[in-house]
């Protein structure tokens, strides 16, 4: 078997300044840096739309029931018909 123990790989004790983790610590952490802005913005985008998208949906539904207890026969009517429309397309 072979005994040779050498990894392929240079460590921070091998590379000597040139290597893999020679001289680019600095430019990977400016790099994580800016991505990790990036995505606290994005974050941050996404936690305001989301509030909207709720915020619609409970006033919609809000309004949908109030429809439905307004016109009940008309609710349930509607509700057969794309019911029926339904069973018709995906037959």
């Amino acid at each position: 078997m072979n005994s040779d123990t050498t990894s392929p790989f240079p460590t921070s004790g091998e590379a000597g300044g040139s290597g893999f983790n020679g001289g680019s610590n600095e430019t990977v952490r400016r790099y994580a840096q800016k991505v990790h802005d990036a995505v606290d913005m994005l974050e941050q985008k996404l936690g305001s739309s989301s509030d909207k998208v709720m915020g619609m949906q409970e006033e919609y539904g809000e309004m949908a029931r109030d429809q439905v207890r307004a016109n009940p026969l008309a609710a349930v009517g509607i509700a057969f018909a794309a019911g029926y429309l339904f069973a018709k397309i995906f037959r």
